[in-house]
């Protein structure tokens, strides 16, 4: 293992094995300074040690610029929830971690973990404070309500205003449409504003005048993809990222905007959906351009600002109230302190020194 500590953590790395089971898991609770560690559980053939710190550290400044009272944490399970037991390996992982929840972690839904995981996580560990993102019949507010596309949308206008696009005149491309990118098109399209263009892994759909989002969701629903959908041209899924509009939303695969495409790359805005849709040296060939990047630990907290509002109680009216309080406030506070265009590291510096302000009030420093 390749951790190294630094000023900010990981305070705790905890590997559990099942005997009975065969289950392999993880536990990174990086920093507790401002609260609980609060990250999801992952559950792949292939999970690392060293990728869930890496997620871990990400959930310390994602859950310090969303200003919540929570610190960043990681889980994994290793195994393919396709071919083992998932529901005796999540209640494995549950027991062997149980001594440290919810006071140094809280879970959540990630990769191939939905609100039914976290319901029997919760479940198994004996507290509803186990974990968000349960579903609503246990008085949880799952992901699927779409939070977390709601914020990409609050984040997206106070962008398009900061540079003074007119609403009525914003054009937007929007990659992928699975929860987020849905959710994100609905609360768009809801507004007046066009989208024009979105893509799954079969291709991308596109109309210049723009796509009636119910239409669309209907024809993905039935047959499959949005490729389609009758009033558009279909274009490949990399096309997407090419096309002249005034907002892109990469949402769905990490490193879709790379060397070989970035120049190609002709929108004003890009709105970071997706976890990790560039690395930050791509992004600052965007900067260096004067496009303005909305980086993913602003423009996508929706969904962890969620799971703040579940854990303390609060109903869904309430929980999308303050989505959108906390996100246009966050929106707004980086893009007045970017210095250079350099977004990320404008929203980095104010979580970093959230946490540090946590962690001198406790005495850490």
């Amino acid at each position: 293992m390749s951790i190294k500590n630094d000023e900010f953590g990981p305070e705790r790395v905890i590997e559990v094995y099942d005997q009975k089971t065969g289950m392999w898991g993880v536990l990174v609770v990086d920093n507790t300074a401002r609260g609980p560690g609060k990250g999801g559980m992952r559950f792949v053939p292939d999970v690392t040690t060293e990728e869930v710190f890496g997620l871990a550290r990400a959930m310390t400044w994602k859950n310090a610029l969303a200003e919540i009272p929570f610190g960043g944490a990681k889980s994994g399970i290793r195994g393919d929830p396709k071919t083992v037991n998932k529901e005796a390996f999540i209640r494995a992982f549950a027991r062997k971690i149980k001594p440290f929840i919810p006071d140094y972690y809280i879970g959540g839904p990630d990769m191939n973990t939905t609100e039914k995981e976290m319901a029997i996580f919760a479940d198994e560990v004996g507290t509803p404070l186990a974990a968000t993102g349960k579903p609503s019949s246990i008085g949880g507010l799952p992901h699927e309500l779409g939070s977390t596309g709601f914020g990409v949308y609050c984040a997206t206008l106070v962008a398009a205003g900061f540079v003074n696009i007119d609403l009525n005149k914003l054009t937007v491309a929007i990659e992928g449409f699975g929860n987020v990118g849905t959710f994100t098109m609905k609360y768009l399209t809801d507004k007046g504003i066009d989208v024009v263009a979105v893509s799954d892994s079969k291709g991308t759909i596109y109309n210049e005048n723009g796509l009636d989002f119910e239409n669309l969701l209907d024809t993905k629903s039935k047959k499959g993809t949005v490729t389609a959908y009758k009033d558009g041209k279909i274009l490949s899924a990399e096309d997407l990222f090419k096309l002249n509009v005034n907002v892109l939303i990469p949402g769905a695969r990490p490193n879709v905007i790379h060397a070989k495409n970035v120049n190609d790359v002709k929108a004003q805005i890009i709105v970071e959906a997706a976890n990790i849709p560039m690395e930050y040296e791509i992004e600052k060939v965007l900067m260096k351009k004067g496009k303005m990047v909305i980086p993913d630990f602003v423009a996508n907290a929706g969904g962890v600002i969620s799971s703040y509002c579940e854990w303390r109680g609060y109903n869904e009216k309430e929980m999308f109230k303050i989505v959108e309080e906390k996100i246009i406030n966050n929106t707004e506070l980086v893009l007045n302190k970017t210095v250079g265009n350099d977004t990320r590291a404008a929203a980095l510096a104010i979580a970093k020194e959230r946490v540090s302000d946590a962690m001198s009030k406790r005495g850490w420093k």
